[in-house]
């Protein structure tokens, strides 16, 4: 995951959507045809990325406790077999379970009471839609992943030359399209889009990939964008919160616009419900750029004000304070904020008043 902004990171399973009332929620389109089913709105909830591949190893099952859902990253195509899922194209399903105890780690989280999602896609490699382009070898890849971890909503992060991809984001988009109406009505199938974002909103090609996504008959759960590396003259003019705010608010009006282009017009409210906010804990790859808890805190109390439908961070592997090993000006790393803070600060503060 790595927000490169305009250059270019459903609802947890088993966790039920809630149908709110139209006068009790103020979510509801108030110009719907009478008879028609009233939209659903998420149950907002909270989890942190867990980069399972990094080096040394990382052992989230306990670091994730905090937290609600665990989000691990990254299913990609194996660069040798396009059609194949692997984890980061460095481990096949199976070696992932041999050498990184990946599914124990999985059946302890869910023993504990949290849950897990696996997202596709991030910065580095190939997502499958891009690499593989035969639908059916597509769609069974996807589908091999959903039953081998027992999914009920996808992370789908696009983003770089996968954003870039127009032919693979359709044939993303048809393929989920057809996951989802596999399954049947009492066990759907979520779908989260994870995308970059800029300080003045979603860039074209985000914003293609989402209408592709309504067009093709995908039910999103939402859009969640990454707040972080803006890298276009932030934050030295404003803190990264104000960049943050903005942006998210930018994204909500073009993300009514999208739905509404779709034929799904929707309230604010319920817009709101629909996004992610996804911060990078600390010091961003972007130089200049860093996230206090401070501002964590007050990002926070403006999702929960908002009625955003799901708080993540980039990554529970970097909730910690930096030891003496790691030089100050070393920059972002993937296993410290490099910022002060206690271990498992950032995911309690970004986790308050958010459940499952």
């Amino acid at each position: 995951m790595r927000n490169t902004a305009e250059r270019r990171p459903g609802r947890p399973g088993r966790l039920a959507r809630l149908l709110l009332p139209a006068v009790a929620a103020g979510l509801l389109v108030s110009c719907a045809p009478a008879g028609d089913a009233p939209p659903a709105a998420n149950t907002p909830w909270f989890g942190g990325y867990v980069e399972a591949t990094a080096y040394p190893y990382f052992e989230f099952a306990g670091a994730s406790a905090a937290d609600a859902t665990t989000v691990l990253g990254f299913i990609v195509a194996d660069p040798e077999d396009a059609c194949s899922p692997s984890w980061g194209g460095y481990f096949t399903l199976d070696q992932a379970a041999a050498d990184l105890g990946l599914e124990t780690q999985v059946a302890d989280i869910r023993r504990s009471g949290g849950e897990v999602l696996v997202s596709f896609g991030g910065a580095a490699e190939d997502e499958l839609a891009t690499a593989c382009t035969d639908p059916a070898a597509l769609a069974t890849a996807y589908r091999g992943v959903i039953d081998r971890y027992d999914l009920d909503v996808l992370d789908l992060d696009v983003e770089l030359n996968d954003l870039e991809d127009s032919e693979a984001n359709l044939r993303r988009a048809s393929v989920v399209a057809e996951l989802q109406a596999e399954r049947p009505a009492e066990d759907p199938l979520g779908v989260w889009l994870t995308l970059p974002v800029g300080s003045t909103g979603l860039g074209e090609q985000s914003l293609s990939l989402i209408s592709g996504m309504l067009d093709a008959g995908v039910e999103l759960d939402g859009v969640n964008i990454m707040t972080m590396n803006y890298g276009d003259g932030t934050p030295q003019e404003r803190s990264m919160l104000d960049v943050s705010t903005a942006a998210a608010g930018a994204a909500h009006a073009q993300l009514r616009d999208a739905y509404a282009d779709a034929g799904q017009a929707l309230s604010d409210e319920l817009v709101w419900n629909r996004m992610g906010l996804t911060p990078m804990l600390g010091v961003n790859d972007v130089d200049g750029e860093l996230l206090t808890v401070a501002d964590a805190e007050a990002l926070n109390a403006f999702a929960r004000e908002r009625g955003i439908g799901r708080m993540s961070y980039w990554s529970v592997n970097r909730d910690r304070p930096c030891g003496p090993e790691i030089a100050a000006d070393e920059g972002a790393v993937g296993t410290c904020s490099g910022t002060e803070q206690q271990t498992g600060e950032f995911a309690r503060v970004l986790g308050e008043g958010f459940g499952g």
